[in-house]
């Protein structure tokens, strides 16, 4: 058993003042993790009880699945990753090193090379197919910004697993096998999630869904529809409206729009002159389109600039924008670009100068609503000028469209908007636990990975990748359970499954009958943390109880002189006394789980 007497813990009053989210603050109080470098923690006794049960519920079902374990090392070759690009396209975020000859080594950030690399030594025949293999690894990625404790580390612990198929129907049951394995292990683990589409990224393929634990802390926002669609947000697409005829349309002209920095000052001016009014309805920020440069910093270290055109009542997304555009990441268009390219006019860009084809050079992407036939207030490329009834197709035409205005709550539903109907989205935000991909044949290809078919014929093996974020879902089962004090862990991944107070100062009796309890107890095959300190109130004791999160907690004290046990549930703060003789049985039935019966 444990005893917190001689447990290496330390557990604090106040929250510490580097930490962000609740998470974060109550396992540092509560002596479960400690700061080791900036994005990375050591786990204490029992932070590491907790990781290690969330990780056994993970294999459990892996295995379950029928899919089986390898490991691999986190020091891997380079040659791997140059072969599909990602020694480049990873750009900052990956950990390079050398070996004392200058050979080059990267810490893997994600293991698909390897994976792939591993079937090809081994299989040949479309006979050694379907395979899933898995691994539980450390991975290392070189975050700008680490943050937010165990949710946003350099150095964290994932569960990835990769299917190889001999064609797009194996691949299919692969991904859906895993996806049933997830909703078993989320479910078990006691976190609540929602399944959203995803973009693939740097991992490209294509059918891409997310796992997310819908929580406030969480840096994807999503979206979702009572239809039941629901979607990362960088993964939403917008319901294009139908192109309309040009021909009839009114000829575009330049107005003087003189103090319109802003498009509020410009839509308040095309509402107050008589000869810009509108006959049918007010002017709004959605008839406006805004044009918005970002410099593309390509891995190679190209930069190149990129317009983006969207309507006035929208931002660009910049989480949206990095999605269409990676693995180049975007930058700010600075003074210096703006001097480079002398026919742009900060706030006054319009669009018949932007285009790979057009004087400026420089490519235009537009939102999907910006279709031919639509019209628009822009800049005319002057100061102190717009362009109204300017048209698209007409008047401009650009390059292609971008997925990467941002999505507000009440914008259509794309699918509900397919079928006919009218549903509008409402916006949440999550943490990503889990992510499953269909990769295709992008890395089999790269590696040469392929096997003999039925017919003898060389064929392309095609994959699937799933990741599961183990020491990540530990903060994200402690953000979704915890309370005003402290953590509350779901007894399957809680470090013990009673903790036994001893609420009393030098009453043998009462230490000696929780002594026995415990003994008890454990022989049993409950799990017992026992506070046995002598050196702390029973208020302090009180306090860390609530705070550590066990489940159950029993306290011993002054109720034995009547002979009964106070049992109290950390979930709902429910009390209650037992009896000394049947309290064995009774916490005995209640911290029985389903894996443990």
């Amino acid at each position: 058993m444990l005893r917190l007497s001689s447990l290496f813990v330390r557990t604090l009053r106040e929250n510490p003042s580097d930490a962000e989210v609740p998470s974060h603050q109550l396992m540092l109080r509560a002596g479960y993790i400690r700061r080791a470098a900036p994005g990375g923690f050591t786990w204490l006794p029992l932070g590491w009880n907790v990781y290690r049960n969330v990780e056994n519920v993970v294999r459990q079902e892996m295995d379950a699945a029928g899919f089986q374990e390898v490991h691999f090392p986190a020091l891997l070759p380079r040659e791997p990753y140059e072969a599909t690009n990602r020694w480049t396209e990873y750009g900052p975020n990956l950990f390079r090193l050398q070996d004392r000859r200058g050979v080059d080594y990267l810490l893997g950030p994600t293991h698909e090379e390897m994976f792939t690399l591993l079937v090809k030594d081994l299989y040949s025949s479309y006979k050694d197919l379907p395979l899933v293999i898995y691994q539980i690894q450390t991975k290392y990625r070189d975050e700008a910004r680490p943050r937010a404790g165990l949710l946003r580390g350099r150095e964290f612990v994932m569960k990835d697993s990769y299917s190889f198929d001999i064609d797009d129907a194996g691949l299919a049951k692969s991904y859906e096998d895993h996806r049933a394995a997830y909703i078993r292990t989320f479910e078990r683990l006691g976190l609540p999630f929602v399944i959203v589409s995803a973009m693939s990224g740097a991992m490209g393929g294509s059918k891409s869904e997310e796992f997310l634990a819908p929580l406030e802390v969480g840096e994807d926002t999503f979206v979702r529809c009572a239809c039941g669609y629901a979607a990362n947000t960088e993964a939403v697409t917008v319901p294009a409206p139908v192109a309309t005829n040009i021909e009839g349309l009114p000829t575009s002209r330049v107005v003087d729009t003189p103090n319109t920095p802003t498009i509020a000052t410009l839509v308040d001016l095309l509402n107050d002159r008589s000869d810009l009014r509108r006959d049918d309805r007010s002017w709004t920020a959605a008839d406006t389109l805004k044009n918005v440069i970002v410099m593309l910093r390509h891995p190679d270290g190209r930069r190149e600039p990129l317009a983006i055109g969207l309507p006035g009542d929208r931002e660009v997304d910049m989480k949206r924008l990095e999605a269409q555009v990676g693995p180049a990441e975007p930058d700010a268009f600075t003074e210096a670009d703006f001097t480079a390219h002398p026919t742009l006019v900060k706030g006054y860009i319009g669009p018949d100068i932007l285009g790979s084809s057009s004087t400026s050079g420089i490519r235009y992407l537009v939102d999907p609503r910006v279709v031919t036939g639509s019209r628009w207030v822009t800049g005319a490329n002057r100061a102190g000028n717009h362009v109204v009834d300017l048209v698209c197709g007409r008047d401009f035409t650009p390059d292609g469209t971008i997925e990467a205005a941002e999505v507000l709550a009440g914008d259509t539903c794309p699918r509900c908007a397919e079928n006919g109907r009218h549903g509008v989205l409402e916006m949440a935000r999550g943490i990503e636990i889990g992510h499953i991909f269909q990769l295709g044949r992008k890395y089999a290809e790269a590696l040469d990975l392929t096997v003999l078919d039925q017919n003898g014929k060389q064929v392309v093996v095609t994959m699937g990748s799933y990741g599961i974020g183990v020491s990540r879902a530990v903060a994200a089962i402690a953000e979704a359970t915890a309370d005003e004090l402290g953590l509350c862990w779901p007894r399957e991944i809680a470090p013990a499954d009673v903790h036994i107070v001893i609420a009393s100062k030098g009453a043998d009796d009462i230490a000696a009958t929780a002594e026995t309890l415990a003994t008890d107890l454990e022989s049993r095959g409950v799990r017992v943390l026992l506070d046995d300190r002598t050196t702390v109130s029973p208020g302090v004791k009180f306090k860390d109880a609530e705070l550590i999160g066990v489940p159950t907690i029993v306290i011993v004290g002054k109720g034995l002189a009547d002979g009964v046990i106070e049992v109290r549930d950390r979930a709902t703060n429910e009390r209650r006394n037992i009896a000394v003789g049947s309290v064995v049985d009774e916490l005995v039935a209640e911290c029985a789980t389903p894996s443990r019966r």
